[in-house]
């Protein structure tokens, strides 16, 4: 219905609630539910202490932290295995090397001029090898002194591999070349890939040398010097990790995203013709060749290797080993990484990708690839049947380089920089997983934890509490809970709430935890009334149908909400509304009502006199949010009316709740104004004419006349307002002929009900 602009009378109210509305949408039925941990993705979330997630999503005991260094550095690039159980790891932003012993001592062994050591390698006679960048040297660490042993004309140095022969394999930077330099420090160019950066390099058991490259992702097999071929062309910019298994298999692991556009692999390696060059990530990196910093952390490793030109690199534009014009693609929400199985026969298998985790190194252990990340400093097992177990989560920081020790694994990380030792014994002591923090988006009453496992030596903690991160407010973590299944959840009720299991030391290497279910209620939050519409549906009186396109509308809406707040409406606003009979056949009442937790509504409606005390049920127990009334059963007068919603039907008796609101007065006008006029007076060809009108319930609205059947003509009031229950309005009509006329005056209240008077002139 259109909305009369007379209707000076309704008052319109509006909630703003968006937020409210937000969460809402977001919110589950105030009825017993319950949050489920069965499965891989579940258990992601989460973090694990001494524990593998199995394919299958198992959790049980694994790999835990029997030794941890901590290095003073702000980044840790590389690491490389020493004799007598020592290791060796090259820092930023400070150009440090440090020695690890075995029982955990950390030593700063050297400081490059430069401020980043990328490379490190140690020969088989025990001998460290350390290169620092940018435009720095390859040097043989004695001690803790550095004897410079190879200045290349490259920027970058990335790669230190001992060569079978003796002598070390250089790879370097921002012209893509390899090269050999032998114990006495003479130098060849052993190779050219025609790319930017020569980023990791490895020896195939016949000492072929395998080189990945960027920006092309490439992998080369090298076979003498100046002699290679391309193995394996990438469908992402960076080769990052080789690893060669007993039987000639390579593994690869590729970082960056998928190309949209790349010149081929022929062209790119006869001539150094542009190439594509990848934006993976808007961070900024910046690389002084003085004494300046690196900017970013270890996990950008990659996009330094883009840098060319000038002291800064960013990962947005990178040139070309040529010099050429570089295409840059923008590659958001495409493949991070990936692992790749180059057979002898050179056939290519995508054994994993990834769009949310970078893999940083690769290592073979028996007929499992395992691989480090990014996330939570995860190292992961890649088993033959393609099945991906996470056999550790060091949760803090990027896991960079992964080093065979003893049946356990020393694992390299950095922000912050520590080395750390993993070992399958060390879980004696006790494994653990911490969900994440569950939100039940209100104060819940909590039932059981139950869960599935296939022994009794898992306990269970739980705590909670009301902010989103477990902080002082929240309770302390229950004692344990024990139990064959399940347990009765003792924290106090809350809004979040948070589980760990705990693995006793005793128990066994089979120990298994599956799946883990937290049964709550929610507390049933009330409905909400946001607003009652009072509305007349229109009849079939043809006359004030006419009316309504011509002058004040007969059909209206009015409406109240349950706040104060200013109309949006272009009319004005006072505390009463009308409700006119005329074209009207009956009065709707609707309302519009919600509930926070999607539970179904139950409604009474009421309505009261002006002058009464009591409320009268007109309808109970209706599930429709309105309801038809014939006028004629509330005489003219002002009303009020009242909604009363309940969530009854979907929550059991003690937990249902229930809302009201009143409407402002309503008013029911089914009568029209009572008109009478005065003795026409004429005065030579003009007329006057006086009349008074009066509504006995709501205001007068409009006036008009007409002469002879002519158009409507509007009269407004004599005090110059027409807006009071009795007015008096004075006709004065010029230039009228001698003879008879008919006058008719048609006066309008706020109800849209018209009182008609015809006046006859002789």
């Amino acid at each position: 219905m259109k909305l009369a602009s007379s209707m000076e009378l309704v008052t319109r109210l509006f909630l703003p609630a968006v937020g409210l509305l937000i969460w809402v949408q977001a919110a589950l039925p105030a009825t017993s539910t319950a949050w489920e941990s069965a499965s891989g993705a579940e258990f992601l979330k989460g973090k694990m202490s001494g524990l593998e997630l199995t394919a299958d999503g198992v959790l049980r005991p694994g790999l835990a932290i029997k030794s941890a260094a901590i290095i003073d550095q702000p980044v840790l690039w590389t690491a490389a295995a020493g004799p007598n159980g020592a290791t060796y790891v090259g820092t930023g932003h400070r150009g440090k090397v440090y020695r690890i012993d075995a029982n955990g001592t950390v030593t700063a062994i050297w400081t490059a001029a430069q401020p980043e050591v990328f490379a490190l390698c140690v020969d088989a006679k025990g001998t460290v090898y350390a290169a620092s960048s940018p435009r720095g040297s390859v040097y043989r660490l004695e001690g803790t002194k550095a004897v410079e042993l190879f200045h290349p004309d490259a920027k970058y140095i990335w790669a230190l591999l001992p060569a079978p022969q003796g002598g070390l394999y250089v790879a370097t930077g921002d012209e893509g070349k390899i090269y050999y330099v032998d114990a006495s420090g003479k130098s060849e160019l052993y190779y050219e890939t025609a790319q930017q950066n020569v980023t990791v390099l490895a020896l195939g058991l016949g000492g072929q040398l395998y080189a990945g490259s960027e920006p092309n992702g490439l992998l080369f097999e090298i076979t003498a010097k100046g002699k290679g071929t391309i193995l394996f062309d990438s469908p992402l910019p960076e080769i990052h990790g080789v690893a060669v298994g007993k039987d000639g298999t390579v593994y690869a692991s590729a970082l960056g995203g998928s190309l949209s556009t790349r010149s081929a692999t022929q062209a790119a390696a006869a001539n150094a013709n542009a190439a594509p060059v990848v934006a993976s990530s808007p961070t900024v990196i910046t690389v002084s060749e003085g004494a300046g910093q690196v900017g970013g952390t270890p996990a950008q490793v990659s996009d330094l290797r883009k840098d060319t030109s000038g002291t800064s690199v960013t990962s947005s534009v990178t040139p070309v080993a040529s010099g050429g014009a570089a295409q840059v693609a923008d590659l958001t929400g495409v493949e991070k990484s990936a692992i790749y199985r180059i057979g002898s026969d050179r056939t290519v298998d995508t054994l994993r990708s990834s769009k949310e985790e970078n893999v940083y190194d690769l290592m073979l252990n028996g007929d499992r690839v395992l691989f480090t990340t990014d996330q939570q400093g995860r190292i992961y097992a890649l088993e033959p049947d393609r099945k991906v177990t996470l056999l550790a989560e060091l949760g803090d920081s990027e896991a960079i380089r992964l080093l065979d020790r003893n049946g356990g694994f020393l694992v390299a990380q950095s922000t912050p920089a520590k080395l750390v030792l993993l070992d399958p014994t060390a879980s004696a002591t006790g494994s653990s997983f911490e969900s994440p923090v569950h939100d039940c988006t209100t104060i819940s009453r909590w039932g059981h934890i139950a869960w599935r496992s296939d022994g009794s030596s898992i306990t269970f903690r739980t705590r909670t509490g009301n902010t989103a991160r477990p902080d002082g407010t929240w309770s302390a973590w229950s004692d344990s809970l024990r139990g064959a299944t399940e347990a009765l959840i003792p924290s106090p009720n809350a809004r979040f709430i948070q589980w760990r299991a705990e693995w006793s030391p005793s128990s066994s290497g089979n120990s298994e935890l599956s799946g883990v279910t937290v049964s709550y209620l929610p507390q049933n939050t009330a409905p909400v009334i946001r607003s009652i519409s009072v509305s007349a549906v229109a009849g079939t009186n043809v006359t004030k149908a006419a009316n309504a396109s011509s002058s004040t509308s007969n059909a209206y809406t009015v409406t109240v909400t349950d706040t104060g707040d200013a109309p949006s409406a272009s009319t004005s606003s006072t505390a009463s509304q009308s409700v006119s009979r005329g074209s009207m056949t009956q009065t709707q009442v609707t309302w519009q009502a919600e509930d926070a937790d999607g539970d179904k509504l139950m409604y009474s409606l009421y309505f009261r006199g002006e002058g009464e005390t009591q409320w009268k049920l007109i309808r109970s127990q209706m599930f429709e949010n309105s309801l038809l009334l014939d006028p004629d059963v509330l005489a003219d007068g002002r009303y009020w009316f009242r909604v009363v919603a309940s969530d009854s039907p979907s929550n059991a008796k003690p937990y249902a709740r229930q809302t009201e609101l009143v409407s402002p007065p309503v008013v029911i006008d089914n009568t029209p104004p009572l008109l009478k006029a005065g003795a026409p007076q004429r005065h030579d060809d003009q007329i006057e004419i006086d009349l008074d009108a009066e509504d006995a319930t709501s205001a007068l609205r409009r006036c008009e006349y007409s002469l002879d059947a002519g158009p409507w003509q509007p009269i407004e009031a004599a005090d110059g307002v027409t807006d009071s229950p009795k007015e008096k309005f004075e006709l004065r009509v010029d230039k009228v002929k001698a003879g008879e006329h008919l006058v008719v005056f048609r006066v309008y209240d706020a109800a849209g009900n018209a009182g008609l008077l015809r006046v006859v002139i002789h």
